[in-house]
């Protein structure tokens, strides 16, 4: 959603610095558990009173998510794979520019599972990863949901070498509440055929 005053862009930079905060105190966390509560409680806050909320103004309703599943924290091994330019669709009718720099390889309920990550292009660049499982469209957003996105601060770190994917921390784009706003959206290689009940999902 586009922002034109100076109170707006100080309001946008308010909320990204308090993300970037959470993000860093989910990564320093040593019980996951613990810190995907925290992660929920801030979102409610931030969702309910910020000036920069994704709900419209005056219909704020309640973030809804799966029970935390311990089996959806996995590491994915990182492989380089040859860059490729992607023009990502939105939820409007734009495109935002993402190159292809590798994938990430995991499993999930002994299910090998890969997903690209993107690099954003543009000053100053960032890790995004979007997907889309076989939840889609019925408990979850149909248009997939996100798993990190540096560039508003969703960074779960790594472990070992290998990237954090703790699904229980995926959720909805700002899109999936008010279509005023314009989301990239997550592109077929990202689709999963496995369902993934973790992470935020519509409420009922």
């Amino acid at each position: 959603m586009n922002s034109t005053s100076a109170a707006d862009l100080f309001d946008l930079l308010d909320w990204k610095r308090r993300v970037f905060a959470l993000y860093a105190e989910i990564r320093g966390a040593g019980d996951p558990v613990r810190a995907w509560k925290r992660w929920k409680s801030v979102r409610a806050e931030l969702f309910a009173t910020h000036p920069q909320s994704p709900w419209p103004p005056g219909e704020h309703g309640e973030l809804a998510y799966f029970d935390y599943e311990p089996a959806a924290r996995v590491l994915a091994s990182v492989r380089d794979a040859p860059p490729m330019r992607y023009a990502i669709g939105t939820s409007g009718d734009g495109t935002y520019a993402f190159s292809r720099f590798a994938t990430a390889r995991f499993e999930l309920a002994g299910k090998p599972l890969e997903l690209e990550l993107y690099w954003l292009e543009g000053y100053g660049g960032g890790l995004f990863v979007p997907f889309r499982d076989a939840t889609a469209g019925r408990e979850t957003y149909g248009a997939g949901r996100y798993l990190l996105d540096s560039v508003k601060g969703a960074d779960l770190g790594m472990e070992t070498g290998r990237l954090v994917f703790d699904f229980n921390f995926s959720y909805q784009p700002s899109c999936s509440y008010d279509p005023g706003w314009v989301c990239p959206l997550a592109p077929p290689p990202n689709h999963l055929d496995a369902p993934i009940r973790a992470g935020e999902r519509l409420a009922t």
